[in-house]
């Protein structure tokens, strides 16, 4: 077995499997540094740059505050590379235009056109960095009349019509508990990144990608977007039931809630048997999905009905061993600290300069052959400005002494 439990005759390299590649990170608050973090556990040398006038803006994102750092930054700014450079100045944007053509990625989330009026545009890419894969990271994309505007999960999660279908059935729209089109976001932003480097072996170039808030909030409309192209209908909401599933939806027993999913008509009858109820199978209202999507109410008030009969764990451990999916409904607290969390080793411990040893969660790729690697806490503001500079420029004290006097550099 190697270190993440994974069984395999290849003993696993110390590199990640982007080893080798080196990612400049522009980006702030959380698309742009959740892909730059996912690319650096899995190997890349990531280099995230800020303003010195206080760094990224999540920094402040608090409490909670370790000794001082926000728990929000170090939660999506792990294997990176520190440097802080102020882009206002003259000398700030010459770092820039130095910095950019000795990495193989480059991820911004400015404003549309940023680049561009600092001088990077497509011909200076183009003649400075023609192997670069420079990924933008959105708003609303490049193109359309809302192109211009910035973007932020909430506001997307609400345009995008993920609101719309969150919810109580009779209840307002709400929100994701997490920033969730972010997330997707830098996913989806890595995965593209990913793409545009394996393209580059067989064409020998690099390319522009790029990956907006809202294609990817619409994207995530999946199956309930599908339904309305298919049909024309617009969505509703089902609270934590599921549109074309049914029974599937938390339940109360004595003591908790359960989650459900009798994900066909076998397990429903199965599940029926179990709970003494086989009559429900030959009732014409249960005895196929279509049939209790259309009586949804009814099925659900009479397995409510059932549960709360139960304590959790007997019709966990009933439904588990006979092949239906349960599960609990768990606070976080009770999700990180349960055995599976801790087998999976989901929660990770890290060094840091400052905090001293403090736990974040850690990445859900397992990789058996170059798996990930933590190398850097997240960095503080400007902690490793001289160290890169000096490496990937060759600058030498003096040069620095003098931008930090001029306050380029920090």
């Amino acid at each position: 077995m190697n270190p993440d439990g994974i069984a395999g005759s290849v003993a696993p390299s110390q590199e990640g499997a982007l080893a080798g590649f080196k990612v400049l990170d522009l980006s702030r608050v959380l698309a742009g540094p959740w892909c730059g973090q996912l690319l650096g556990d899995l190997g890349a040398e990531v280099v995230k740059v800020e303003s010195p006038h206080g760094g990224d803006d999540t920094r402040a994102w608090g409490p909670p505050f370790l000794e001082g750092e926000s728990s929000y930054f170090l939660g999506c700014n792990r294997n990176k590379q520190g440097i802080a450079i102020d882009f206002s100045s003259i000398e700030g944007k010459q770092l820039l235009g130095r910095l950019i053509p000795q990495f193989d990625v480059l991820i911004d989330n400015f404003k549309n056109g940023t680049l561009e009026k600092w001088g990077f545009d497509d011909a200076w890419f183009e003649s400075n960095a023609p192997k670069l894969v420079r990924c933008s990271i959105t708003g609303y994309g490049m193109s359309g009349p809302q192109s211009n505007l910035p973007g932020y999960d909430f506001i997307l999660q609400a345009e995008s019509g993920l609101m719309s279908i969150a919810g109580p059935v009779d209840g307002e729209p709400t929100k994701y508990g997490v920033a969730i089109v972010d997330l997707a976001t830098g996913m989806m932003a890595a995965n593209a990144i990913q793409a545009a480097l394996l393209a580059r072996y067989r064409t020998g170039k690099g390319q522009a990608v790029e990956v907006s808030l809202f294609d990817t909030s619409l994207a995530l409309l999946a199956n309930v977007g599908n339904s309305h192209l298919a049909t024309g209908k617009d969505a509703s909401r089902y609270g934590n039931g599921h549109p074309t599933i049914v029974p599937y939806t938390t339940y109360h027993c004595l003591d908790a809630m359960v989650a459900l999913a009798a994900g066909n008509d076998k397990q429903f009858a199965k599940l029926a048997q179990l709970l003494g109820h086989a009559e429900w199978v030959e009732d014409e209202r249960f005895i196929s999905n279509t049939a209790r999507i259309q009586n949804r109410a009814l099925i659900d008030s009479l397995l409510e009905e059932v549960l709360k009969s139960y304590q959790s764990d007997q019709f966990i451990d009933l439904c588990r061993s006979n092949g239906i999916p349960v599960g609990r409904v768990n606070t976080v607290k009770q999700a990180l600290n349960q055995d599976q969390t801790i087998a999976r080793e989901m929660v990770l411990e890290q060094d840091h300069v400052k905090i001293g040893k403090y736990r974040s969660l850690a990445s859900p790729l397992k990789l058996q052959d170059t798996p990930n690697t933590i190398r850097y806490a997240p960095p503080l503001l400007g902690e490793h400005t001289d160290l890169i500079l000096k490496q990937y420029l060759g600058m030498v004290d003096s040069e620095l002494a003098e931008l930090k006097n001029k306050k380029v550099i920090q």
